[in-house]
């Protein structure tokens, strides 16, 4: 690509990457104006397993009228909004979980996360992944680098599995056999989106999830990993794929791109 197109188009990135800053700040005020409070809750998917709540939808509502009138030729895909298969068409989309974390924002944990991502051709270039309580805004863009509160970070240089820190879920972290193997637990995080990006800020190695996460759970995380030198694959070592007709993914791993080999020949059987 010449270099006046790449220039232009880093400045693309870029004031996509300031716009999703802004709203993911503002959304966490809305958010925060919930938090704690007794909260109107339903739940949703195949087995009614998944909470949803009156903040969740405030949230998306407030996102999508601040991302898609600043950016009216964008494509649209949120957790909270029924799936407009427009956005198939578009070559930049935005992706969207106005709370990642639902459970944990319900349960006054303080993990919870708001996850946006611009994606064009399939593969995000601007993401924001921000924790309100925490006051964590984690922002990347294609080839500028993975940054949280203004600093840059990386992945871990850790070489070995053996001494890994290993987020995940419950039912992976104490995997008799991922023990054996010589990982080291973290905490368990209720947010899939924050999990991931504990592995681009280098304080866990290696982040890890079962077959079922969604576009929206993981753009922005798997821009931050990148960003951040890492690589978030799944258990063929494919990089992940978005704004597809179906948004589901398989089971994945985070980690250096050192360690990322090892670890999927690890768990591989596990996870799946």
């Amino acid at each position: 690509m010449p270099e006046a197109d790449q220039s232009i188009r880093d400045k693309d990135f870029q004031a996509d990457l300031e716009l999703l800053e802004t709203a993911a700040r503002q959304a966490g005020e809305l958010a925060l104006g919930f938090f704690g409070q007794g909260l109107e809750t339903w739940y949703k998917g195949k087995g009614n397993e998944s909470p949803v709540s009156e903040a969740d939808i405030a949230v998306d509502r407030f996102l999508a009228d601040k991302l898609t009138s600043a950016r009216p030729g964008y494509g649209w895909l949120s957790e909270e909004t029924a799936d407009d298969k427009a956005r198939l068409s578009r070559s930049r989309v935005f992706i969207v979980d106005p709370i990642d974390g639902t459970r944990a924002f319900l349960a006054g944990g303080d993990e919870w996360t708001i996850s946006l991502a611009v994606v064009e051709n399939g593969r995000p270039v601007a993401g924001s992944v921000f924790c309100p309580c925490r006051n964590e805004m984690f922002l990347a863009r294609t080839g500028g680098g993975a940054w949280l509160n203004g600093s840059e970070i990386k992945v871990s240089e850790r070489k070995e599995v053996v001494g890994a820190t290993l987020t995940g879920t419950h039912s992976i972290v104490s995997n008799t056999d991922v023990v054996a193997a010589g990982f080291e637990k973290a905490e368990i995080l209720r947010s899939l989106a924050y999990r991931i990006v504990m592995v681009a800020a280098g304080r866990i190695d290696v982040g890890a999830a079962r077959g079922g996460p969604s576009d929206w759970d993981l753009a922005a995380a798997d821009l931050l990993v990148e960003e951040a030198g890492g690589r978030v694959m799944d258990l063929s070592g494919k990089a992940l794929t978005y704004n597809r007709v179906r948004t589901g993914h398989p089971a994945l791993i985070a980690a250096s791109t050192t360690l990322i080999g090892p670890v999927c020949a690890v768990l591989k059987d596990i996870i799946r």
